[in-house]
């Protein structure tokens, strides 16, 4: 919309100069003419249009809704609003405007963030996966089960944007914080720590913290489910019990704990 502030003269402008300063066809005129949108003021006496100062702020009002994608009914709703004069008007499309700028700015974030990923993500050959993870678990079967059982949830999608990026040495320090953690939760065990405990729940915070950082936002609620989980899968359980037996039950327990001081 480009209609620029000009001093009318004589008996105001024709449709043709109103045509060329808004930068609009003439049939465009005509239509907002005959739906009553934009009537000009007078007429010749051979009747032809003429258009006054305030039909040329009442069209750049009207261009100015068109931009923002609101149709023709809405505009001659929002134009003869008893409550809105011009400066009523100038503060809506201030507002609209805005308001559009912000989503903009959010939606060129957001396409930008995606392009950042997509051009940082370097997948993982398998040769690195065993390297890193010791084992072809990441890719076979428990991958393959994550998917069918959490491809639905907000976490596995964050999950999978996050873990897009990651490089081999990310995937190096998550898993030396993870196997950090599970040393530091056997060594508690031995020790005699009670599962709720001070130690063991700031185990089960640090945790519960990992997941957060570097694939989905955990909650203590969320936290809870996972720790049923590592005692109920005889595959997660014995991934612990390996380390230390009973370990599997004595993480659950400290998970729990550090959920129920957390309310």
């Amino acid at each position: 919309m480009r209609l620029q502030s000009v001093l009318v003269t004589g008996n105001g402008y024709s449709i043709g100069e109103v045509a060329a300063l808004a930068h609009v066809s003439i049939r465009t005129l005509h239509h907002y003419d005959d739906i009553g949108l934009l009537n000009p003021s007078a007429r010749t006496v051979a009747g032809h249009r003429r258009y006054a100062p305030a039909d040329l702020e009442r069209l750049r009002s009207i261009l100015f809704y068109r931009e923002l994608d609101f149709g023709l009914a809405e505009i001659a709703a929002m134009l003869t609003d008893p409550g809105a004069g011009t400066d009523g008007h100038l503060r809506a499309q201030h507002r609209m405007l805005r308001h559009r700028i912000e989503r903009s700015y959010g939606l060129l974030a957001a396409v930008e963030k995606e392009i950042e990923a997509r051009q940082m993500g370097l997948s993982l050959t398998p040769e690195e996966q065993f390297e890193v993870f010791g084992s072809d678990k990441f890719t076979g079967e428990y991958a393959r089960e994550a998917e069918q059982r959490w491809a639905d949830t907000d976490a596995w999608k964050e999950s999978q944007r996050r873990t897009s990026a990651y490089t081999k040495e990310d995937w190096l320090q998550i898993k030396a914080e993870a196997d950090g953690n599970v040393q530091s939760f056997a060594a508690a065990l031995r020790a005699g720590e009670p599962a709720d405990g001070q130690r063991a729940r700031e185990l089960a915070e640090q945790h519960r913290r990992h997941l957060s950082r570097w694939f989905y936002e955990c909650s203590p609620d969320f936290h809870r489910c996972l720790a049923a989980m590592y005692v109920s899968d005889e595959r997660f359980r014995k991934n612990y019990d390996d380390v230390v037996p009973g370990l599997a039950q004595y993480v659950h327990d400290a998970i729990v704990a550090n959920a129920d001081a957390a309310r």
